[in-house]
């Protein structure tokens, strides 16, 4: 167990709905607008606790830059009402900055030197491309072939993982099918409506008889990426996009599985959450949530990066001094099919426990925010279904796994 002199609880957890990047409903929205969102929504569920307890804010994002660069973490805190004494950092662990920042503000509350915290993640795919607007590799990383995988596109650490861990195309295509099956009957049931944030979305458009422009506004409260016309047929018809099955001779190359359709969507979306000491509950007469257990990463070759929650879960549990058995919910973020199963095969997961209303596959994956989104589908997953322990884990670019451990109260 780690050493800690307080508890750290979630009083409060909200998100936006995921959006589709570049053609979805979020595409002209600001990912700093998306965050102050989410952290109005949440603040508004603890209407006893007064702003200026709020000590920090740490915030997640995958790509800090353009439009979610200069500190969002900081700007956006300001913009949502907060005091100015509220302070902001913004943090990136690629696809776990989101539960990075969760554990940060956490282990802040645990060593007794903060007692409330604001935590979260946002990002706009939309807005700000994978690898950023101007990537650039050190000319060092292809000097060495053990570092050439840093460099390596994503699809391709999921190549490498489908033909180390014999991960089959139809397989692939099946996972990708139950997570858009999954992610369906959890919106139809309304299992995602305590931790969405509705968000009012404003379209312009030309009038060119008018000479005017046309605004029409709209609220949007459900994931975008679900789609209900997926098949397995429809899944078994994509092409594989990050490498081919033959090389330029016609010999098979082992690889060539990883499809659109079997891996995670990009996208946009923002999630926070509220961070307090059982002090703090106590003054500002809060309910919690959950308890934040604890939390490790690892590494592994970047070259398949897609295993790390296999090392990370395991330290996970260490840390906490708990089994896999005790996990009632686990949220394993699907950046691609091929790894999911993989980790799902090696650490000897419960299928029906991980990703209960389905995956980044059917709902999305913005990057650093996936952590706190996940987070908030745990929290209030593991409330409904009166389960005592949730876990988060993800993947991370250039060969990281995280995870964090969540107790409901």
């Amino acid at each position: 167990m780690s050493k800690q002199v307080q508890d750290a609880y979630i009083v409060a957890a909200a998100r936006t709905p995921i959006g589709r990047s570049h053609r979805g409903v979020f595409r002209n929205m600001r990912p700093d607008d998306l965050l102050i969102r989410a952290v109005q929504a949440a603040l508004a569920q603890v209407p006893g606790l007064d702003p200026k307890a709020i000590e920090d804010a740490v915030i997640g994002c995958a790509m800090p830059e353009g439009e979610q660069g200069l500190n969002m973490a900081r700007s956006a805190m300001l913009l949502a009402g907060l005091p100015d004494s509220v302070g902001g950092v913004t943090v990136n662990r690629f696809c776990a900055s989101g539960l990075t920042a969760i554990q940060m503000a956490a282990d802040r509350i645990r060593v007794g030197e903060a007692e409330v915290v604001l935590a979260g993640g946002a990002e706009s795919m939309s807005m700000v491309p994978m690898t950023g607007n101007k990537p650039s590799f050190n000319p060092r990383i292809f000097e060495r072939d053990e570092n050439i995988g840093i460099a390596y596109g994503m699809g391709l650490t999921a190549e490498k993982v489908a033909q180390r861990w014999k991960v089959s195309r139809e397989r692939q295509d099946e996972f990708a099918l139950q997570s858009h099956q999954r992610a369906l009957a959890g919106i139809a049931a309304g299992e995602f409506a305590d931790e969405i944030a509705p968000v009012d979305v404003i379209d312009r458009g030309a009038d060119l008889t008018a000479g005017t422009v046309r605004e029409t506004r709209r609220s949007v409260g459900v994931d975008e990426g679900p789609r209900a016309d997926t098949s397995l047929a429809a899944l078994g018809k994509l092409r594989p996009v990050f490498a081919s099955p033959k090389d330029p001779t016609g010999k098979a190359t082992g690889l060539g599985t990883v499809t659109a359709g079997n891996s995670s969507q990009t996208s946009d979306g923002a999630g926070a959450l509220l961070l307090a000491s059982e002090s703090a509950i106590k003054r500002f007469g809060l309910q919690p949530l959950a308890r934040f257990v604890g939390f490790a990463s690892r590494g592994v070759p970047p070259e398949i990066m897609g295993i790390g929650p296999i090392e990370a879960i395991p330290a996970a549990l260490k840390v906490a001094g708990l089994k896999l058995d005790d996990m009632g919910w686990i949220e394993l973020n699907e950046a691609f099919a091929a790894q999911s199963l993989a980790v799902i095969d090696t650490c000897g997961l419960d299928p029906a426990r991980v990703n209960p209303l389905g995956g980044a596959i059917a709902l999305g994956h913005p990057l650093g925010a996936t952590g706190a989104i996940r987070a908030c589908t745990t929290i209030y997953g593991m409330r409904r279904r009166q389960l005592k322990y949730g876990m988060v884990t993800m993947c991370v670019g250039t060969g990281q796994g995280a995870a964090g451990i969540f107790e409901r109260v």
